[in-house]
């Protein structure tokens, strides 16, 4: 039986999108009108040159914590699997992870997250942006805040990517009013990771050229009348389109070697973390790649035998090959989900959602390597020292590559501030 078979959820929480790039470049302008799309925050230049990247491993659905970054020995809760040792003296982590436990010195983990919402897309909301909401659009996602503010003027990539295996996707409209220049745009880890990038049969590169010279010479004639922020968004999302044309190599994992594509295995998820590998070697300022379908309510224990597996081994060598390249010191991994799993063990074998206390891991730059912050009781149903919530990690990862958290945007005359005013972030974990 292959991994695809163990989906246990069709939910929407769980679905990609697979809508064209350059069809769906675009999605999303009407959301930011009134705003200006490109001014910055203060500092951003300084910070820019420093060339972080942030990966983000988005376990769409709920990790069990229990099966993963705090097991416990509590066979009520804990379920049947053990705790193995890793290479921080002290931290033990599942023996689901045996991979990963050889990298935990390049690693943290948080142990005492509490927050308060179990439904998969307002807990992804307030994951993914740092605020309690509702709304998916009301805040900017951290990938949006990150490309803000560490994107050179001159960067000829998005600075904001999701991955995804086959095909291509679109913008997706998640940077709230920092507008669609910082949104998503979704790249395949297959088929040359980007679909639409050639010219069509027929036309040249010089008739190709003269046709975006002409819609650059009636926009330039247009804008010089009329102030708009809407053309401002398409003028910047063609250009983009055409910067990416002229790099998508760097988006086909082919060109890599037979070695290093056979070292991150054949499964969708290694080939997303060769892309995001790839990708960080550009400096790209933030990846996000997507492990979907982590919700089991049902035979929870096989389901994460199966789907941690699937994770263990690819994780634990993107790491690993992050640091070989140097690129590790420049770059913070996020295993990221929006809840934990409860420590009852239902009547169908499975774990149900449980946002009272929960974990996730980090990688990289800007934290202190194998430190665990924060624990849980014996049986994994409270935090017992050290309560955070989405507002902290949202502080806490902007921090460690260097973005001042406690700073301000200011679109359109308006000030925004980049992160919860009331939270800060987890000093201790900061390296």
């Amino acid at each position: 039986m292959t991994l695809e078979q163990y989906k246990p959820c069709g939910t929407l929480d769980h679905g990609i999108g697979r809508r064209q790039f350059m069809g769906e470049f675009l999605t999303g302008l009407g959301a930011v009108a009134g705003t200006s799309l490109f001014s910055h925050p203060l500092g951003a230049t300084e910070i820019a040159q420093k060339n972080k990247s942030v990966v983000v491993i988005y376990l769409n659905g709920g990790l069990s914590q229990f099966e993963s970054w705090d097991p416990k020995s509590d066979l009520e809760t804990g379920g049947p699997f053990k705790s193995i040792p890793t290479t921080v003296p002290g931290i033990r982590i599942s023996e689901l992870l045996p991979y990963t436990a050889k990298q935990m010195h390049h690693m943290a983990l948080i142990r005492s997250i509490s927050t308060d919402l179990d439904d998969h897309g307002l807990a992804n909301n307030i994951v993914r942006s740092g605020r309690t909401t509702r709304s998916a659009t009301e805040y900017p996602e951290l990938g949006a805040v990150v490309a803000k503010n560490l994107e050179r003027d001159d960067f000829p990539l998005p600075g904001h990517i999701r991955t995804m295996v086959g095909g291509s996707g679109g913008r997706t409209n998640n940077a709230a009013y920092l507008g669609p220049r910082y949104a998503s745009v979704s790249v395949g880890a297959e088929k040359g990771g980007i679909v639409n990038t050639q010219l069509p049969d027929g036309m040249t590169v010089t008739a190709d050229n003269r046709r975006h010279d002409w819609r650059r010479f009636v926009n330039n004639r247009y804008r010089a009348k009329v102030q708009s922020t809407e053309i401002d968004a398409y003028l910047q999302c063609f250009e983009q389109a055409l910067r990416l044309m002229e790099k998508r190599e760097l988006f086909d994992i082919a060109h890599e070697s037979k070695a290093i594509q056979e070292a991150y295995g054949a499964s969708e998820f290694g080939k997303q973390l060769l892309l995001a590998r790839r990708l960080v070697e550009q400096e790209v300022p933030f990846v996000e790649i997507s492990h979907d379908g982590w919700d089991f309510h049902h035979n929870n224990f096989e389901f994460h035998y199966h789907y941690v597996a699937d994770f263990d081994r690819p994780f634990a060598h993107f790491v690993d090959d992050l640091h070989q390249r140097g690129l590790l010191e420049r770059t913070l991994v996020i295993v990221m989900t929006e809840f934990g799993r409860t420590p009852k063990i239902n009547a169908g074998y499975g774990r149900d959602h449980y946002p009272n206390a929960w974990s996730i891991a980090m990688a990289g730059c800007g934290i202190q390597h194998g430190a665990v912050i924060g624990k849980t009781d014996a049986k994994g149903i409270e935090v017992t020292d050290r309560k955070v919530d989405h507002r902290h990690l949202f502080h806490t990862y902007l921090q460690a590559v260097g973005i001042d958290s406690s700073g301000e945007f200011e679109i359109g005359g308006r000030k925004f501030p980049i992160a919860d005013p009331a939270y800060g972030p987890i000093e201790e974990l900061l390296a």
